[in-house]
């Protein structure tokens, strides 16, 4: 990491998403207090846990896409300034914030009071396309890119950020009245993410969000 000028913003961001990703599987668990006294208890106590382990690989997949997609974009600069480290901190702080609306959708989703969970959920991403759209702004606008080839993924991705702001902001709308629906299509979304960015693996900066 010698000679890397973005070294202790990297390790930083780092630290965050690992934090972020434990802290989603601590909030999976049998309810305290249940009496499991057979196989068959305990077969139906896990498929009552179905939903949280859902939200929860729903989760790592957003936070691991988001790391590789982060990771990636980091390559494409050379340098950062102080609106470039500012809008890697809400990227970050909607990383760190996922594990709160997890742990409310897998609680509630399959219920009828799903959707203040999942308009959290969704507005949480949402706001994260947002930070991924003020990245590349500053990036572009602050002149830290490598070289022209790195400007033009970065304004690419931009674009998708853009796509992802609409896209989740209005399923966090709908949420409001079709939680379950929303969820889908937020599950969906991010499985088209996860494909995409298989695919481009061997082009890793051209990974977006």
């Amino acid at each position: 990491m010698a000679g890397n000028p973005n070294a202790r913003l990297e390790a930083f961001c780092d630290g965050v998403f690992a934090i972020a990703i434990t802290l989603l599987v601590i909030e999976v668990g049998l309810p305290a207090g249940r009496e499991i006294d057979t196989n068959a208890a305990f077969w139906e106590a896990l498929r009552d846990i179905l939903p949280s382990i859902l939200a929860f690989l729903l989760s790592f997949v957003v936070i691991l896409i988001t790391w590789v997609n982060h990771r990636a974009a980091l390559m494409l600069v050379a340098q950062s300034s102080p609106a470039f480290i500012y809008a890697n901190g809400l990227l970050l702080l909607t990383v760190a914030f996922i594990p709160f609306p997890t742990d409310m959708l897998g609680e509630f989703i399959t219920t009828d009071h799903a959707a203040p969970a999942m308009v959290i959920y969704d507005g949480v991403i949402a706001v994260q396309a947002l930070a991924w759209v003020l990245i590349g702004l500053a990036a572009l606008k602050g002149g830290l890119t490598k070289d022209e080839a790195a400007a033009a993924v970065i304004r690419a991705n931009t674009r998708n950020g853009v796509f992802a702001f609409v896209l989740y902001g209005a399923a966090a709308i709908a949420a409001f009245w079709i939680p379950q629906t929303a969820a889908i299509l937020t599950a969906v979304s991010w499985g088209f993410w996860l494909v995409y960015g298989i695919t481009i693996h061997g082009k890793p900066d051209r990974t977006a969000a």
